[in-house]
C-alpha cells in the first residue's frame, strides 16, 4: 500500500511538472532561436522593373537584385487581387479577399477575432511594428471630418502591431495625414488642389494626386523618406534578446511619382523610373541597417509588390521600358501584368543563395509560411494559405499548391489560367484605348506554359476546361 501511494505521488508530481508553463529562461531561449522578419511591400511596382526579373529593365535596382542573389527569386508569385486593398487583405489575414466585402472607406475590413500575421508572430514573442500604407479601413471614421483626438479603431494596433506609423491609404487618395498608433499626428485641417505632371502620358500618371483635405505640414515628396527613416528607427530600437517583425508598406512607386531631388533625372524612365530607383534605395537602407546592427544572418527579409504598375502602351513607347516585361496588362487587369509580381527573399541561415523557383505562390501563403518559420501548428487558414517554406529553402520537389484564386474572376490550375469576362480592368478600359471603345468582355483561357503573354485565347477551343475552371471561382460556389 505504501509503495502504491508513493508511485501515485510520483505520477501526480510528474504530470503537474510537465504541465507547468515554460520558465522565463526557456521562453527566452525559444525566442532567441527565432529569426527576425522584415517584409517590404512596394506599391504598384511591375514584374519587369527589377533587373533580376527583366534584364532589359531601364531602372537600376541593385538592392532588390542583391536580395535575389543572396536568396530566392520566385518567378510565379501573385498578389491575391490586382489592386491595393485585396492584396493587403490577403497578405495580413492569409485569406482570399473575395471572402469579405472590400468597402474599406466604410469599415475596418479585418474582423476583431480574425488572426493576422502580426498576431501570429506576437504570440511567439515577437515585437511587431508597421510603417506605411494600411488601406484596410478603420471603424467609425468620417473621412470628410476628422477631429482632434479621433481614435482610429480596427487598424494595425488593434490587429497585432505594437507600433504603427503611416497613412490610411494611397498617396493620391485624400485626406493626406500621418497616423501614429491610433491617432492622427496632425488632423487634415488644410486643403490641397488636384495635381498632375505637365507631360504625363495619361491623366492618372506622373505626379498625380486628387485634391482634398491635408494636414498643414504634410508633403507628398517627403512621405517615402519619412517612412524609410521610421523603419530604420524601429530596427535600431530593437533588442537582440527579442525577435522582431517589421512590415514596411510603401506608398511608392504608386502615383504620385514624386522622387526627391536626389533621384530626379537619375534614370531614363522619367518620374516613374526615378521614383522606383528611390524605392530600391529604401530597400538598401533597410538592408544596411540590418547589417550594421548584426541582424542580417538571422533575418528573413522579403521584398515584393502589391500588384502590377500603372504603365500604359504610351509609357512603353515614350521610355522604351516595359514595366511588366513580356506580361500582358497592368494594375487592375486580371492578365498577368496586373497580379504577377516580383517576390524575393533572403535568409542566410536557411535559404541557399541564388535560388530560383517557379512554384505557384500567393500573398495568402505568407501566413502559413511564417507559421512554419516559428513552429506554430495552430494556423487555421489552410484552405487559402499554404506553407511555402520548403520552396523558400529549395527542398520542395513537388508543387505545394496547384490552384489559386485571383480576385473574383481569375483562377490558376497548374499552367492553365481562366479569366471570367476577360482580363481588362477599369484603368485600361477607361484610359488605355486612346479614345476608342474598349472591346466587349469575353471569357479567356490560356496555357501559360506555352503563352505567358496571354495572346492566344483558347476558351472556344477548350469548353470543358473552361467549365472546370469556372466552377472553382467564387460565384460558381455560392
Amino acid at each position: 500500500m505504501h509503495h502504491k501511494n508513493l508511485t501515485l505521488s510520483i505520477l501526480i508530481f510528474t504530470i503537474l511538472f510537465a504541465c507547468q508553463p515554460a520558465s522565463e529562461e526557456e521562453s527566452e531561449t525559444e525566442q532567441s532561436s527565432l529569426p527576425n522578419i522584415v517584409f517590404i511591400l512596394a506599391d504598384d511596382m511591375g514584374y519587369g522593373d527589377p533587373a533580376s526579373y527583366n534584364p532589359e529593365s531601364k531602372i537600376p535596382t541593385p538592392n532588390i537584385d542583391r536580395i535575389a542573389q543572396n536568396g530566392v527569386r520566385f518567378t510565379d508569385a501573385h498578389s491575391p487581387g490586382p489592386w491595393c486593398v485585396p492584396s493587403r487583405y490577403g497578405l495580413i489575414t492569409g485569406q482570399y479577399p473575395y471572402r469579405t466585402q472590400l468597402n474599406w472607406r466604410e469599415r475596418a475590413l479585418i474582423d476583431p477575432d480574425q488572426r493576422t500575421i502580426a498576431e501570429l508572430l506576437k504570440e511567439h514573442g515577437y515585437r511587431t511594428g508597421m510603417v506605411g500604407k494600411w488601406h484596410l479601413g478603420f471603424d467609425n471614421i468620417d473621412w470628410g471630418d476628422i477631429p482632434e483626438g479621433q481614435e482610429f479603431q480596427g487598424g494595425p494596433t488593434d490587429h497585432g502591431f505594437d507600433e504603427f506609423f503611416g497613412m490610411h491609404a494611397s498617396l493620391d487618395i485624400p485626406p493626406y495625414f500621418y497616423i501614429e498608433g491610433d491617432r492622427a499626428v496632425e488632423v487634415p485641417s488644410d486643403t490641397v488642389a488636384d495635381n498632375q505632371s505637365a507631360d504625363a502620358t495619361t491623366t492618372i500618371s506622373g505626379a498625380f494626386w486628387r485634391g482634398g483635405d491635408m494636414a498643414p505640414n504634410f508633403n507628398h515628396e517627403e512621405v517615402l523618406p519619412t517612412f524609410t527613416e521610421r523603419a530604420v528607427s524601429f530596427l535600431e530600437q530593437q533588442s537582440a534578446d527579442q525577435p522582431f517583425f517589421l512590415y514596411l508598406a510603401l506608398t511608392a512607386p504608386h502615383t504620385p511619382w514624386v522622387p526627391t531631388e536626389e533621384f530626379v533625372g537619375t534614370t531614363s524612365v522619367g518620374e516613374y523610373g526615378d521614383f522606383t530607383k528611390q524605392v530600391d534605395h529604401t530597400v538598401g537602407a533597410i538592408a544596411s541597417t540590418l547589417e550594421s546592427l548584426g541582424y542580417t544572418e538571422n533575418t528573413l527579409f522579403i521584398f515584393t509588390s502589391d500588384n502590377g504598375p500603372v504603365w500604359f502602351p504610351e509609357d512603353v513607347e515614350k521610355f522604351d521600358h516595359r514595366s511588366t516585361a513580356s506580361l500582358r496588362g497592368m494594375k487592375i487587369d486580371h492578365w498577368e501584368g496586373g497580379h504577377r509580381i516580383p517576390f524575393v527573399a533572403q535568409w542566410p541561415e536557411e535559404i541557399p543563395a541564388g535560388t530560383v523557383r517557379d512554384d505557384l505562390l500567393g500573398f495568402t501563403d505568407v501566413y502559413a509560411t511564417l507559421a512554419a518559420v516559428v513552429g506554430d501548428t495552430t494556423a487555421s487558414n489552410e484552405k487559402d494559405s499554404y506553407n511555402m517554406l520548403p520552396a523558400f529553402q529549395n527542398v520542395a520537389t513537388e508543387p505545394i499548391r496547384s490552384e489559386m484564386i485571383i480576385g473574383e474572376n481569375a483562377v490558376r490550375q497548374g499552367s492553365w489560367k481562366f479569366i471570367r469576362d476577360g482580363g481588362a480592368g477599369g484603368l485600361g478600359r477607361n484610359y488605355g484605348y486612346r479614345g476608342q471603345e474598349a472591346p466587349p468582355p469575353v471569357d479567356e483561357l490560356y496555357n501559360l506554359a506555352e503563352d505567358l503573354s496571354e495572346t492566344n485565347n483558347l476558351a472556344e477551343d477548350q469548353p470543358e476546361k473552361v467549365d472546370e475552371l469556372n466552377a472553382l471561382l467564387p460565384a460558381a460556389q455560392e
